[in-house]
């Protein structure tokens, strides 16, 4: 299994996992994990998380600084098919009429999109499934399906669910594919 995990992911880790984790088995599995390639980061995510809340990710998940680990995305580039399928299913229409953003705005705003973190994560996960699309990268998020952030493109969950890629949260990437058996004890 190959896991793409994401910004909100991370953050969720170290704001609501680690300071359970006396011992760091959990931080160590994450390390061992990244280590072995199961677990990857692409290069957009790691520059999105050096900036959120102070940089905690990084001060608490070291590992991650090694860019050796990082998985580049910038000569990654959208297909005709990838363009069709944002213009047509991944962008929030309601959204867009509802702001009046004209033709000229939405194509500034798809560039924005086309180079952020969020995009490069699907566009990652759709370069690197096998041929046969039989094999493909599972991209962790905690991104609900919520759009409750008036941005033109839809949210991580529902772009994975119209592409076909598979995703969960860091709990069930945890519990169902790291089998970890959490319990806790106050």
């Amino acid at each position: 299994m190959n896991a793409i995990i994401d910004s909100s992911s991370l953050l969720a880790f170290v704001r609501y996992y680690l300071p359970f984790d006396k011992d760091s088995v959990l931080k160590n599995l994450l390390k061992e994990k990244f280590e072995s390639g199961e677990l990857v980061i692409i290069d957009k995510v790691y520059d999105e998380i050096k900036f959120q809340s102070k940089g905690i990710v990084i001060k608490e998940l070291e590992f991650l600084s090694n860019k050796k680990r990082h998985k580049k995305t910038s000569e990654i580039y959208p297909n005709k098919r990838f363009f069709n399928m944002l213009e047509n299913q991944y962008s929030n229409k309601a959204i867009i009429k509802a702001k009046g953003i004209s033709e000229v705005e939405f194509e500034i705003e798809e560039t924005k999109y086309i180079d952020s973190a969020d995009c490069r994560l699907i566009l990652y996960a759709l370069n690197h499934q096998d041929e046969l699309e039989i094999v493909k990268p599972l991209i962790i998020t905690e991104e609900s399906r919520t759009n409750n952030d008036g941005k033109p493109f839809k949210k991580i969950p529902d772009i994975c669910e119209l592409s076909g890629i598979p995703h969960c949260t860091l709990q069930t990437l945890l519990k169902d594919y790291f089998k970890v058996d959490m319990i806790f004890s106050i």
